[in-house]
């Protein structure tokens, strides 16, 4: 079980860093967005690329972004009757999830865009807009992020049946907080 909770660490810590690179995508997106908003008021001037780099940044934080709210449990999840249970209840109810709803739908989804992506670095497929950027980069976009999603969910499904063993595991992002209404 240490050499899983290891594994499980690591991938902890590769989508803590990616969070971090998505909270800095969001700061420069906002900048970019102004900033073309800037020059085309000031100088009725505008760049189709500067408003594809916003959408590229989005994609960017939504896809890769999931993973990371997925391990600070922030997640979105139906809590009407998860409240009432027990700590060791929610683990299961979370395990089950994990194993019928969340891996096999990340795993069919990245299997599905991949040839989606494959379509587009064949042609080397390109914006139809005047200026625009190479589309085929950012659509790698979609199957990592559900390999993303799924390894997290691994790695939640591994500190989930390691607290069922006892185990103490500071990881455990377990402590659901119902949101604030």
């Amino acid at each position: 079980m240490k050499l899983l909770l290891r594994f499980s660490a690591s991938i902890d810590l590769l989508n803590e860093r990616i969070g971090k690179i998505c909270d800095w995508l969001i700061l420069l997106s906002c900048a970019v967005s102004a900033g073309n908003a800037m020059v085309r008021y000031a100088y009725d001037t505008s760049s189709n690329a500067w408003l594809e780099i916003q959408w590229y940044m989005f994609a960017v934080v939504v896809m890769f972004g999931a993973s990371y709210a997925l391990k600070k449990n922030e997640h979105v999840r139906v809590d009407v009757v998860y409240m009432v249970l027990s700590e060791r209840q929610q683990i299961w109810v979370d395990i089950i999830g994990t194993l019928l709803f969340l891996l096999p739908a990340c795993v069919l989804l990245a299997w599905l865009s991949w040839p989606f992506f494959m379509q587009s670095f064949e042609v080397l497929e390109g914006s139809s807009n005047a200026g625009g950027l190479a589309r085929w980069p950012i659509k790698i976009v979609m199957p990592v992020g559900f390999v993303m999603v799924a390894l997290q969910g691994i790695s939640e499904l591994i500190k989930r049946v390691a607290a069922l063993e006892g185990l103490r595991v500071a990881e455990l992002e377990s402590r659901y907080e119902r949101p604030v209404q």
